[in-house]
């Protein structure tokens, strides 16, 4: 089968999507998306984007796999224990699509180093678990005029966004500053069921595609997702 006629096949439920087309799989075929955290928000991301065709896709991410990931973190597997998180999630891609160039940024993002880590990608997803990250990330979009897909997650409850998509408002505008660290609840202390970051993960891939494919997106809107009492609600800031 020529190399065409395959990606055709491949992608052909994408590309029958008239929004989508024979285009936009142009469009996330060459799109840049960083990945940061290969977690569990990541895991869903980074399975569907792959799955999607993203052409190039940045994963960073400095942690180890635990066995305590694996209940949510659905892209590493046992023998995976003990590997890092981007060795891990870089053999799962490999499987899943080969046409995909990955990039892997085994190091922690921090002040010194986060202008160089997301100046080559057009899209952020953000998928760590921490706010100074979060905050640092947001504020390094908007100086480089970055999108940013945003999500987080604690006990049955999720939250995404879509910052700084053409001229729209970011994380400041409806969280103005980070919470003191002792004041956060974290899924070590207060833990997550499997599928909620499964959920919020795969409304953030979707946001992703639908920006690189420039498909309608709902910004300056904050979705919570409440799995407890199965509530969406959108708040606009």
């Amino acid at each position: 089968m020529k190399e065409k006629d395959h990606l055709f096949a491949r992608y052909s439920r994408q590309i029958f999507i008239e929004e989508v087309g024979i285009e936009g799989q142009r469009k996330i075929m060459a799109a840049k998306v960083l990945v940061v955290g290969a977690g569990g928000l990541g895991s869903p991301v980074i399975s569907y984007l792959a799955a999607a065709g993203v052409g190039h896709l940045g994963i960073a991410d400095f942690d180890q796999v635990e066995l305590h990931n694996l209940n949510r973190q659905t892209i590493h597997k046992e023998s995976s224990v003990g590997e890092l998180k981007v060795d891990s999630a870089e053999q799962f891609v490999k499987d899943l699509n080969s046409t995909i160039k990955l990039e892997k940024i085994a190091m922690k993002i921090t002040k010194e180093n986060v202008e160089e880590i997301l100046k080559p990608y057009d899209i952020i997803i953000d998928g760590s678990d921490n706010f100074s990250t979060r905050y640092l990330i947001n504020d390094t979009c908007v100086d480089q005029q970055k999108t940013l897909i945003y999500g987080s997650i604690f006990a049955f409850e999720g939250q995404v966004a879509v910052f700084n998509y053409k001229g729209s408002k970011d994380l400041r505008a409806i969280f103005p500053d980070a919470p003191a660290p002792d004041e956060v609840p974290n899924c070590d202390k207060n833990g997550v069921l499997g599928p909620l970051p499964g959920i919020v993960g795969s409304m953030m891939a979707m946001l992703a595609l639908k920006v690189i494919c420039d498909l309608p997106v709902e910004t300056n809107q904050l979705t919570i997702i409440d799995t407890w009492g199965w509530r969406f609600t959108n708040i606009s800031f």
